[in-house]
């Protein structure tokens, strides 16, 4: 009889999930004596939010200190009406009534392969479209998302890399064709899909904040704030997707926390180099630090280990081969500089990265620490000392 997908089962598991976390965060702030107020906000005054409430009702809230968290939206693409049923944002792929016969996602980069994948592995066609010559977005190691693109197209993804999507139109018959041509220009074509995903990144949400009126201009659609998360009005702060750098959960967590304990008079400091990026596909991609090609840009001289988890016991054991570990370190003081993760796990795998670079550690220091046996993190450990030593002892 084989397997058959439950997609309204699986959709529930989701929606259960989603509000246990969200629920979760309201039982929280009961806990920790933190008022909520539902409603949109408004800076309407230094020391003062407006929200209005769904009603339309306002509450007038005075402060001493405001911090804007409003975080970041789906980038919309030029020219089409996203309607989340069959031209649908990361928002509506996450609730699809069915598996798409056909779906052509607009985007390879972290949301476009982590979605697209999701719905290929539930038996959906899919091609992804990606301006850029590369899969898996900026900042990814270039060896990596190489082996990445050709373990994703093993799987039944299909990708057309420097390539632009010029138009999408609805047909009677409610299918989509989608116009392409190469990125630098050429011939024109057409797909058709029966779902198109629009995936070309996110954009801070800054509209309606209240900023113009303060004065506070935005750089490049941001927030410019100094190293304590101030705006140009003092007790006026920004973290997160509306600030500079990676628009990352965990990114804005750790800046959420240093703002506030600077607030109260703590030290602020955070290294943006130690803060990991993971895509949640199957196999994981994960990493920290700078890319192979960063350290080429920089002129920093730099060794490479690297080791396949095809030779490790767990990954063997478990039939899950595929993908590497690929450590960067100073040629001269063998400092880790970059950790390169492709395989299952490699999420929970770079943190122990993050925790070796953010004390400094050198490759060295990593391979001299036991790690137990059989398992995935062996191969990170193995790399390690490939970078260091130059050669592993597994492989």
């Amino acid at each position: 009889m084989g397997l058959r997908l439950n997609l309204e089962k699986m959709m529930e598991q989701k929606s259960g999930a989603v509000k246990a976390l969200t629920g979760g965060i309201v039982h929280l702030f009961k806990q920790n004596k933190v008022t909520h107020v539902q409603g949109y906000g408004k800076i309407t005054g230094k020391n003062q939010v407006t929200a209005t409430e769904r009603d339309g009702s306002t509450q007038v809230i005075n402060t001493k200190n405001v911090l804007i968290a409003t975080g970041s939206e789906v980038t919309p693409f030029p020219g089409l009406e996203v309607d989340e049923e069959s031209v649908v944002s990361s928002t509506g792929a996450l609730s699809l009534k069915k598996v798409p016969e056909k779906m052509v996602v607009i985007g390879a980069g972290v949301i476009g392969v982590e979605l697209g994948s999701v719905w290929q592995r539930l038996g959906a066609d899919v091609t992804a479209v990606e301006y850029l010559a590369h899969i898996g977005g900026l900042g990814i190691d270039m060896e990596i998302s190489k082996n990445f693109q050709r373990i994703l197209q093993k799987q039944g993804l299909k990708f057309k890399l420097g390539t632009k999507v010029t138009g999408a139109a609805k047909r009677p018959d409610g299918n989509i064709d989608v116009s392409i041509e190469a990125a630098a220009g050429g011939k024109a074509e057409v797909m058709t899909c029966d779902v198109l995903l629009v995936c070309v990144g996110r954009r801070p949400f800054t509209q309606n904040l209240g900023l113009e009126e303060l004065g506070i201009e935005l750089d490049r659609g941001k927030i410019p704030i100094n190293s304590r998360f101030q705006t140009k009005i003092p007790n006026i702060y920004a973290i997160g997707d509306v600030v500079a750098g990676p628009m990352l959960a965990h990114k804005a967590e750790d800046e959420g926390i240093l703002c506030v304990e600077g607030i109260a008079g703590g030290a602020v400091h955070v290294d943006y180099n130690c803060v990991p990026s993971v895509i949640y596909t199957h196999p994981e991609v994960a990493w920290v630090g700078k890319s192979e090609e960063q350290l080429k840009e920089e002129g920093t001289p730099y060794k490479i280990g690297k080791f396949p988890f095809a030779a490790n016991s767990r990954a063997k054991t478990n039939a899950e081969t595929d993908g590497l570990v690929k450590i960067l370190s100073h040629k001269d003081t063998d400092r880790m500089l970059g950790a390169h993760i492709l395989g299952t796990g490699a999420g929970e795998m770079i943190n122990e990265a993050a925790l070796a670079m953010e004390y400094g550690a050198s490759c060295e220091d990593v391979a001299r620490v036991c790690h137990a046996h059989p398992t995935v993190s062996e191969a990170f450990r193995e790399a390690n000392l490939a970078a260091s030593f130059g050669k592993a002892i597994n492989f």
